[in-house]
């Protein structure tokens, strides 16, 4: 089954730069990378593969110690003459389990800049630990995430909705069959074989194998880099009961009710935030950029995919019984899902989303997003209900030098002149659920063509 991924557009700019450096693509394990990679591979005349986990595929890299000789080596076995190198890729995967790999990533680019380089590892992190000397500026990045709501539609072939999404403003007609097909994506998620599973027959029922299988590979691997047997013991134990914290913020010492200490709970979240399993989203107390993360505060957890949450908890049976999913557990998951559906956004970066605190011994606000634009920094509050019942956000508007602010939840777009409890005018563009991929442009649509009266 081919997935359409929006990031195939930065591939294709990476392949037509004139001063091209190798790419690794980077991520966690079965997000899509190979698949992405061997589609983008099409547009290619010649196409080499190697997988790293392969005896003999390391064998090249083993038995060689120039570049060059590597290159004619690796022509020469697949019938490649040398005047292809520009219409060549070269995709090297699983490139964390040789550093030397790693390392060579110089030497194609300085040596033999016409051959087209893609790598990808899904452990990079703990691997460049182990690397003297990583080739700082002369290699690319590039981030792939669980599919979003934009690349879902896709993968099932509801083209009609992908192009309604594509509106902006999106039409009323589109309101009803958009939230529809969201609710099915946010119970499952965006892992590509949960998608494909769920496309071919469509019974939840044949998910929890899926979620198993990507579950304990990541256990396997995790724990493969924990240092020693207590950091181990940390990283499972963390693994096991980490979904339970989705509603809330979490503290390090004694972690799930544990002995655990703060500093190894502390290291063991590293690891796991590294591996891009399970990251941790600190507040910012900024109302101007830059944004900063408050790292002295406590953070919330945001996972790989909302879908393995859900399986996780063992609430997608729930799920699918609820017309309005904004408190579905305990009112985490929309807001979950909509920071996962940012996170998706970010190809070149591996940028987190912040949320918004202000904390005083007698009162305390918290907004659930907060977003960087030209300058300001605006709100996103992921709530249903009235917009006067908006406390967190009047606080944070009171404060802030611009009327603009957003509101997601599970009614319609609109755009409301509002005024704090305060008395502060305001200008709140509320946004259905399924926009969390278009934030970006409704942002700007929203402050280029809206102002206080």
């Amino acid at each position: 089954m081919k997935f359409n991924r929006y990031v195939i557009a930065q591939l294709q700019n990476w392949k037509a730069c004139n001063n091209r450096k190798p790419l690794i693509l980077r991520g966690a394990r079965q997000v899509g990378k190979t698949t992405l990679v061997r589609e983008f591979a099409k547009s290619y005349i010649h196409f080499i593969s190697l997988n790293l986990e392969k005896v003999s595929d390391r064998k090249y890299f083993d038995d060689y110690d120039d570049v060059n000789i590597f290159v004619d080596a690796l022509f020469l076995m697949n019938n490649i003459t040398q005047d292809k190198l520009q219409d060549t890729l070269l995709f090297i995967d699983e490139i964390q389990e040789l550093p030397k790999a790693i390392q060579w990533l110089r030497y194609f680019y300085e040596e033999v800049p016409r051959l087209h380089v893609i790598s990808a590892g899904s452990l990079l992190e703990f691997a460049m630990q182990k690397i003297e000397s990583f080739p700082v500026g002369r290699v690319e990045f590039l981030y792939l995430h669980p599919l979003n709501f934009r690349e879902y539609l896709e993968a099932i072939g509801h083209t009609l909705a992908s192009e309604q999404l594509a509106n902006v403003p999106v039409s009323p007609i589109a309101h009803t069959t958009l939230m529809k097909l969201f609710h099915r994506y946010a119970i499952i998620g965006g892992m590509p074989e949960v998608v494909k599973i769920d496309i071919e027959d469509g019974m939840l029922a044949n998910l929890p194998k899926i979620y198993e299988s990507i579950w304990g590979a990541y256990k396997e691997d995790v724990e493969k880099y924990s240092t020693n047997t207590t950091l181990r013991r940390v990283v499972k134990h963390i693994m096991e009961i980490a979904h339970l914290y989705l509603d809330q913020r979490i503290k390090f010492q004694n972690f799930g009710n544990s002995n655990y200490r703060s500093r190894e709970v502390g290291e063991a979240m590293r690891i796991l935030d590294d591996a891009k399993i399970i990251r941790l989203n600190y507040p910012t107390t900024d109302l101007e950029t830059p944004i900063k993360s408050d790292i002295k505060k406590s953070p919330r957890l945001q996972f790989l995919d909302t879908g393995m949450v859900n399986y996780s908890l063992g609430i997608q049976g729930q799920l699918l019984a609820m017309d309005n999913l904004s408190n579905a557990f305990k009112g985490a998951l929309i807001p979950h899902l909509i920071a996962q559906e940012l996170i998706s956004l970010n190809y070149m970066t591996n940028t987190k989303p912040h949320f918004w605190v202000r904390q005083k011994k007698q009162s305390s606000s918290e907004v659930d997003l907060v977003y960087q634009y030209k300058g300001k920094v605006l709100p996103i509050e992921i709530k249903s209900g009235r917009a006067g019942k908006l406390r967190s956000l009047h606080q944070f508007m009171d404060r802030v030098g611009h009327p603009y602010a957003l509101r997601i939840y599970a009614g319609e777009y609109k755009i409301e002149e509002l005024t704090t409890l305060s008395g502060t005018p305001y200008l709140l563009m509320n946004l259905p659920y399924y926009l969390g991929t278009k934030i970006p442009n409704y942002i700007e649509y929203f402050m280029n063509n809206y102002s206080l009266n």
